[in-house]
């Protein structure tokens, strides 16, 4: 089948094509084998370190809790940081000199720091200047530096999408009479919200993500430092231990971006089904009605 931008293949094009795709599944199945085997000769594969898992010790105390303190750490930097994130986006596009300066000073000063170096500036704000226990200024260190280093991720996608749109839905709404602020709240953001979503959710899976850098620096007890404290409880099974975190964090922004796709199509359906459908006894002539003419097409 053919289109503007494909051309249907040829017999040569099929051939050439099966045979690559046949040795591209030939190397992959010999790279696996040879995992296995290496997996299998180390001892990696004894089943006295995969059995832990299939028991409620290991998930009750050190998965759960590990799973628990990511969930947390990341529900707070996405409840911050995406009101924050649009509220700079939207002051990078206005009008006002002394609003859109300061606003850019701010998005591309955090967003060029890594987020891991915010994260240890925050843990030493905290300890120096405030009264936060020890025992939190982990949390709050991986929090604040996830919210101002994806805030400012954030800003420059909302931008984006706003500046995406055309300019004829901004002429419009001018020429009825909306304010700038009208413009962007009613116009402007709920049609770029579509377009702004797989951009979005691809920065929240970030988000969850970069909380193991807190486990890893700031001995914030996340899930993959408990499973670093796991595998040496139970005989240093590190590959078994990495390889369920590392599943539990493809299923679960997996479900996150599953779930973005659904809203992202429900979106757009309701953006085509709105409207009512008029029929053709149902319009009315403006100008004979407002005569007293009468009148119906």
């Amino acid at each position: 089948m053919s289109s503007v931008l494909y051309d249907a293949q040829g017999p040569r094009a099929k051939r050439r094509n099966i045979v690559l795709t046949v040795v591209f599944l030939v190397a992959v199945a010999a790279l696996l084998w040879w995992v296995f085997g290496t997996l299998k000769d180390k001892g990696q594969l004894e089943w006295a370190l995969w059995e832990p898992f299939f028991h409620t010790e290991a998930w009750s105390t050190y998965i759960w809790p590990g799973l628990q303190n990511t969930l947390k750490a990341a529900a707070l930097a996405v409840i911050i940081a995406m009101p924050l994130g649009a509220i700079l986006g939207i002051a990078r596009l206005s009008d006002h000199t002394w609003v859109r300066v300061p606003a850019a000073v701010v998005v591309e000063f955090f967003r060029s720091i890594p987020v891991l170096v915010l994260m240890i500036f925050g843990l030493a704000l905290f300890a120096e200047y405030t009264n936060v226990t020890s025992d939190d200024r982990p949390l709050y260190a991986v929090v604040t530096g996830l919210v101002l280093y994806n805030a400012s991720v954030l800003a420059e996608i909302v931008r984006a999408g706003i500046l995406s749109l055309p300019k004829g839905q901004s002429e419009a709404a001018m020429a009825i009479g909306l304010r700038k602020g009208q413009l962007m709240r009613l116009v402007l953001l709920p049609q770029a919200v579509t377009a702004m979503l797989p951009a979005i959710v691809s920065q929240l899976v970030v988000i969850v993500k970069d909380t193991a850098l807190g486990g890893a620096v700031l001995t914030y007890s996340e899930l993959l430092s408990s499973a670093n404290t796991m595998s040496g409880y139970y005989g240093a099974n590190i590959i078994a231990s990495f390889t369920v975190v590392a599943l539990i964090f493809i299923a679960l922004n997996f479900a996150l971006t599953s779930f973005a796709s659904w809203l992202e199509r429900r979106l757009r359906r309701a953006k085509k089904s709105t409207g009512a459908v008029v029929g053709p006894n149902d319009a009315e002539i403006a100008g004979t009605a407002g005569t007293g003419a009468g009148g119906t097409l």
